[in-house]
């Protein structure tokens, strides 16, 4: 399987941080220096830094809702990463992104499949946002959110959106473009002034307080694996 394959199914970190670590040059598969299109076969040595890569030994199921100013990344050269605020025994990685600048729901484990699934946007997984902008919220606003703003060359999906007050309303997109959210105010004249995930599909953020984390309940996972077409 390619290298990214199977570094993701070891549990070690995300397929992004292996990209990462491939680009560094940080990966060797019997002594040589892999890239993206390395192959890894039964029996190949694969290091990460000089040094074998730990077996999990049990999966790891995390909800975290993450402040404003720490960075969704599991590498510890970047100060403020997730994994100062989410300290365990075994290795987790966060599973896709939520910019610096947001807060909210964000899912950590050391499952690389289930990681991936989510992450794939292909899936259309729901991903569910509170957001406050800089001006009322008008119908016509709303309007545009929900069937597409052309950001980054593209159109955006449609979407769901839902008022809340005069200058909060919620979307729930299935997509998740480089900071979506704020360039689709952007161009439609608005400035996000509060970003906040509360969803991501059956995962609800509900009373977890700001910096804090707790496992995912066996209900929560089941649904989840369900909803993903993984095994259980």
């Amino acid at each position: 399987m390619r290298i990214h394959k199977y570094i993701s199914l070891t549990g070690y970190c995300s397929r992004r941080e292996t990209k990462r670590l491939i680009e560094s040059g940080r990966i060797t598969v019997n002594g040589v220096i892999c890239n993206k299109e390395t192959d890894v076969l039964e029996g190949d040595e694969v290091l990460i830094d000089n040094r074998p890569i730990p077996r999990k030994t049990s999966s790891i199921y995390l909800v975290f809702n993450k402040p404003v100013g720490i960075t969704c990344t599991a590498n510890p050269e970047i100060e403020g990463n997730i994994l100062e605020c989410v300290q365990m025994p075994e290795r987790v990685f966060p599973v896709g992104r939520l910019d610096k600048a947001s807060q909210g729901l964000i899912l950590l484990t050391n499952d690389g499949e289930l990681a991936n699934r989510i992450s794939q946007s292909d899936y259309g997984h729901e991903k569910e946002y509170e957001v406050t902008v800089d001006q009322p919220i008008t119908s016509l606003f709303l309007l545009k959110m929900a069937e597409g703003v052309p950001i980054l060359d593209t159109m955006t999906k449609p979407a769901l959106t839902e008022y809340v007050s005069k200058y909060v309303f919620r979307i729930t997109l299935t997509q998740g473009l480089n900071r979506q959210i704020r360039r689709m105010c952007k161009t439609l004249g608005y400035a996000v002034e509060k970003l906040e995930r509360i969803r991501i599909m059956n995962i609800h953020l509900h009373a977890l307080e700001t910096g804090k984390w707790r496992v995912l309940e066996t209900k929560e996972l089941l649904e989840l694996k369900k909803s993903l077409n993984l095994s259980i």
